[in-house]
């Protein structure tokens, strides 16, 4: 793999893994428009591996106050630590995803080989944007940023959000803010959240990747040690930088503007199928 590929799909992986257009969505159709070959499945994995080291190390001291707070909560068999509860809608919400991770798989890897069908589900990414954003304009917010008020309820709403959002195309960290948003939460301690939520997903399509190269016969190349560098790195930065900034903007700014482009980009990409 040349080294300009590697940048480019490990930039890719870690600005849409966390920004809300769809990293899977774009792993498909960035190499289906340029033509490239299907990259190899563990440079696949090290790029997943990229962006998780960097949400664990965006989010290092909550990870360390919640597991804290969790071992405690076995402890004193209590769940009067915020944090313990918070960790406890975690898990809850990190349950339908991996629910339907399981039962699901071949039917959403199916998806992933159909670049129009994708380039419509972006599109899709782009109407639940808008439909948050006008819809929480018209229902109360709760003025507040602290996380601790997220709740039971919330936290599996926000979980099957992330569930559906294994679908290609159809953004995770952009449906689980949308979730968020429409029940009410702000949209700095939604993005916190769905962030928070993303890291158990993560892990966990990571560690199936892992078992899935470990069955393969798919073997390295001589050349790939480099690239494999260039792109994990690539993610990982990238992915910490997008973190960064998805939080500060969104403390500013509405969604408008990511859900213009799913739609933009989601157009060209059925254009291009067209004309090919």
């Amino acid at each position: 793999m040349e080294l300009i590929k590697a940048l480019i799909l490990g930039i890719v992986q870690g600005a849409t893994e966390f920004l809300p257009i769809s990293s899977s969505g774009h792993l498909v159709l960035v190499p289906w428009l340029l033509e490239w070959e299907e990259p190899p499945l563990y440079f696949d994995v090290m790029l997943h591996m990229g962006t998780l080291v960097a949400v664990f190390l965006y989010f290092w001291r909550d990870w360390l106050t919640l597991a804290l707070a969790g071992l405690n909560a076995l402890k004193t068999r209590s769940l009067q630590d915020p944090n313990a509860r918070l960790l406890l809608w975690i898990v809850i919400g990190s349950i339908p995803a991996a629910l339907a991770g399981v039962l699901l798989n071949d039917f959403f890897e199916s998806r992933f080989m159909d670049a129009p069908m994708v380039a419509v589900e972006l599109m899709i990414t782009g109407a639940i944007l808008v439909w948050a954003e006008r819809y929480t304009r018209r229902q109360p917010v709760v003025d507040d940023d602290s996380m601790h008020h997220i709740g039971l309820l919330n936290a599996f709403i926000i979980g099957i959000a992330q569930a559906i959002a294994i679908l290609p195309g159809i953004s995770r960290s952009g449906t689980t803010i949308s979730a968020g948003m429409w029940r009410g939460l702000p949209r700095s301690v939604s993005a916190r959240f769905s962030f928070l939520l993303s890291t158990p997903v993560i892990f966990g399509a990571g560690l199936y990747e892992i078992a899935k190269l470990a069955t393969s016969s798919e073997p390295m190349g001589d050349n790939m040690l480099l690239p494999m560098v260039v792109g994990t790195l690539a993610s990982g930065i990238v992915g910490y930088l997008c973190i960064w900034y998805l939080i500060r903007l969104l403390q500013r700014r509405s969604l408008y503007g990511f859900a213009i482009y799913c739609a933009v980009f989601g157009m060209l990409c059925l254009l291009v199928a067209l004309l090919r």
